[in-house]
């Protein structure tokens, strides 16, 4: 697939990862109070991004189904374009029907880049090395994030302090810089991607928009077999509806507390840059936290903890207890977001990788526009304090849908605690449904049935013209050809097994 080795691909990763999120840090602080400027309400702006969300519904599973059988880096390079008229559109936009238009080419936007840069790290880094340990790049991930959000956060309080420059108001000057990074982020895309095909042309395109279909059908035949994947699926219901009281009213609740708008933007800012700093070392801590309680068990306390801080932002008065729990709050973020995403790859197979996470993101992102419209009404209606009530009562409630994750992990725990500390292997990943999918997995990955392939997230080589049979404790049925004790649980050390690859810090961050 590459010819790149293991190091470059996890830096290229890791480069571009940094440059698809500074812009989103220029825009969060302003985002909120900008539209407020512009004359919405906060249910206006609920239904405004509300967009956001059916279009990401709409799209999510096809634009996923797509990338896994066209390639991740067309789409990329589109999703970066449609990312930049959106952005061009809000520097301008100041009616409710084009903030409307802003929020749906975010959906779109949101729709293809969710999944298919990640899916290409980890499987080219399997390409070049079946036995790479993969979730380091991931971990590393999280904590680029956060420092390249919390630097655009710093830039952006910045240039809100400058004040209006020219024809654009100080909340309007940073969506202007975000524009310019966009444009950045896009030539590094074409630059440093490298994604090799085995086939090129119209008819490879009518051909790989042929398959989509069935990859997705396939992606959804994994969540129906897998009672653990089903559950980290819904998980997203309740984080996406939850993530609006501190992402959309924490402005709002700060601005009602110092009394001035501009003056909030000005100290979010800076306390955007703290909060994505904190984020970032949550993500460092999470192998720590993850040896202690194991992944499911280490998510589940991390949720309800973050609704903790979300009650500290309703119910505390001033500008420093609520960024306090502001802080806290992006440092439990930082630390679950891993911990989930390492738990979702150890449920699926490389080729079916970006359509079950844009199927993870199409749950998340029209909860959120749910959320945004629901508490956006109750701020209205009630106050900013009682809707963030509301959504931490929606963080905690994701907690009891690790238990499957918890359960399978001491099953396959069981039989092997005298080899060692920790928690055991996590559930094998569910095969999808193998009608021909060998013939498709070898076209994508130019080989031929009958030659290896990077397979499971663990790096085992894997037999393209058979399935491995694993039993539901993880145990190796008779055609199966992988060491299961290479399996790893996602965020600890596997139990036992020569071929076991340490798991520093699975997953990445989102914001």
């Amino acid at each position: 697939m590459s010819t790149l080795s293991v190091t470059q691909v996890r830096r290229r990763f890791l480069i571009l990862h940094g440059l698809r999120w500074l812009p989103v840090g220029l825009v969060i602080p302003v985002t909120v109070l900008l539209m407020q400027e512009r004359g919405l309400s906060l249910t206006q702006i609920g239904l405004a991004t509300a967009a956001q969300g059916l279009l990401v519904l709409a799209l999510e599973l096809p634009t996923g189904g797509l990338a896994d059988a066209l390639g991740r880096r067309p789409l990329l390079v589109v999703a970066a374009l449609v990312n930049l008229v959106s952005l061009g559109m809000l520097v301008v936009a100041d009616t409710f029907a084009l903030l409307v238009a802003v929020w749906a080419l975010q959906g779109v936007y949101r729709a293809l880049d969710s999944g298919p840069l990640e899916a290409w790290y980890v499987d080219t880094t399997l390409a070049a090395d079946p036995d790479a340990a993969y979730e380091k790049g991931l971990g590393q991930s999280g904590t680029v994030l956060g420092l390249c959000i919390a630097a655009g956060a710093l830039l952006s309080g910045g240039l809100v302090a400058l004040g209006p420059v020219g024809p654009f108001s100080a909340l309007t000057t940073p969506v202007v810089a975000a524009v310019a990074l966009q444009l950045v982020s896009l030539v590094a895309l074409v630059t440093l991607l490298v994604e090799i095909r085995p086939a090129a042309g119209p008819e490879a395109l009518r051909s790989s928009l042929a398959r989509a279909p069935r990859m997705v059908g396939q992606a959804l035949g994994l969540l129906r077999r897998s009672r653990v994947l089903a559950a980290l699926v819904v998980v997203e219901l309740f984080w996406g509806f939850g993530m609006i009281a501190f992402e959309t009213l924490l402005p709002v609740r700060l601005a009602d507390v110092v009394g001035d708008a501009d003056r909030a933007a000005s100290l979010l800012g800076p306390a955007s840059t703290v909060a994505w700093l904190a984020s970032a070392g949550g993500a460092a801590l999470v192998p720590l936290l993850t040896r202690r309680l194991g992944p499911a068990a280490g998510a589940a306390l991390l949720h309800v903890v973050q609704g903790a801080t979300v009650v500290g932002m309703a119910l505390l008065a001033g500008p420093i207890g609520v960024l306090i729990a502001y802080f806290l709050c992006y440092a439990v973020h930082g630390a679950a977001n891993p911990v989930y995403k390492g738990l979702v790859h150890r449920q699926v197979d490389g080729p079916h990788r970006t359509s079950v996470l844009s199927l993870v993101s199409m749950v998340a992102m029209p909860s959120g526009a749910a959320g945004g419209v629901a508490l956006g009404a109750v701020a209205d209606r009630a106050s900013v304090g009682t809707a963030m009530l509301a959504g931490a009562v929606a963080l905690a409630l994701a907690a009891p849908m690790y238990l499957p994750a918890w359960r399978a992990g001491r099953r396959s725990a069981q039989p092997d605690r005298g080899a060692g500390e920790g928690v055991g292997v996590a559930e094998a990943p569910v095969q999808p449904d193998r009608t021909d999918v060998d013939g498709v997995d070898a076209e994508r990955h130019g080989v031929v049935p009958g030659e290896q392939r990077p397979g499971h997230p663990g790096g085992e080589g894997r037999a393209q013209a058979s399935s491995p049979v694993l039993r539901r404790d993880g145990q190796p049925g008779e055609e199966a050809d992988v060491a299961p004790a290479a399996v790893g649980a996602a965020g600890h050390q596997p139990v036992a097994g020569p071929d076991a690859v340490p798991v520093d810090d699975p997953g990445i961050a989102r914001p």
